[in-house]
């Protein structure tokens, strides 16, 4: 008797066939018949893999510089404890800083300073600055002056005080210089008693012409010791 030809299955039909077999028989027969040759090359993404299945062999060898693990998607909960190492330390903070009036007295300060000489009248070469104790030896420190205006003080008597007065100098309410240094022999010579030392800085404001600046017509001033000052006293 002769047997009916059997005809092979169309690419549908045994896709089909393949379907109904993998949903009868569950995902363990699927992950046997679904090897690394069926899936396509960086097909598989993000949404596809199990949360927390995969680990640190997985991305092994070069495979994050390769760009398998998506930059900056990392956190520190990510890695094992002691596989993140510290850093080198960063910059002691900002430091210490004080008020200083026009007068030469501290208004107000983050703690430590005291004013030693305030434009003292002797010697001459001491009458145009300020000298103030830093409380430690500011060799590992800088030191910063800055001019704090006061547009409440009419210090030229013009009735201006709004910094807006045209002309050179029109504004001294606004405008001036100030130079502020460490004390130190041979490099910065601090005159009054006591003062010839690293815990000393000096503070010296002038007028925008450089001279000095006289009672009656001085500006307030901040200054700013920064770096370490764990040597505080």
């Amino acid at each position: 008797m002769r047997l009916p030809s059997l005809r092979r299955p169309s690419p549908s039909m045994a896709v089909s066939i393949m379907a109904l077999v993998v949903a009868s028989t569950g995902t363990s027969y699927a992950a046997g018949l679904i090897g690394s040759d069926e899936i396509k090359n960086n097909s598989i993404q993000s949404s596809d893999v199990k949360d927390g299945s995969l680990k640190g062999r997985d991305v092994k060898g070069d495979s994050i510089g390769s760009n398998k693990i998506r930059n900056g998607s990392l956190k520190e909960r990510d890695f094992k404890d002691g596989v993140l190492t510290s850093g080198p330390a960063g910059p002691a903070g900002v430091g210490r800083w004080a008020l200083v009036s026009a007068s030469g007295t501290i208004l107000s300060q983050s703690g430590g300073f005291t004013v030693t000489a305030a434009y003292p009248a002797a010697p001459a070469a001491a009458n145009g600055n300020v000298y103030i104790n830093a409380g430690e030896n500011l060799a590992n420190n800088g030191i910063i002056a800055t001019i704090a205006l006061q547009n409440t003080a009419d210090l030229n008597g013009d009735g201006i005080v709004n910094g807006r007065q045209i002309g050179s100098d029109s504004n001294p309410e606004f405008s001036g210089e100030v130079a502020a240094a460490m004390c130190q022999p041979t490099v910065v010579n601090c005159a009054p008693a006591g003062t010839a030392n690293f815990n000393h800085l000096v503070v010296s404001p002038r007028n925008s012409d450089g001279s000095f600046t006289t009672d009656g017509a001085r500006k307030r001033f901040y200054v700013v010791v920064t770096g370490d000052s764990s040597d505080r006293s």
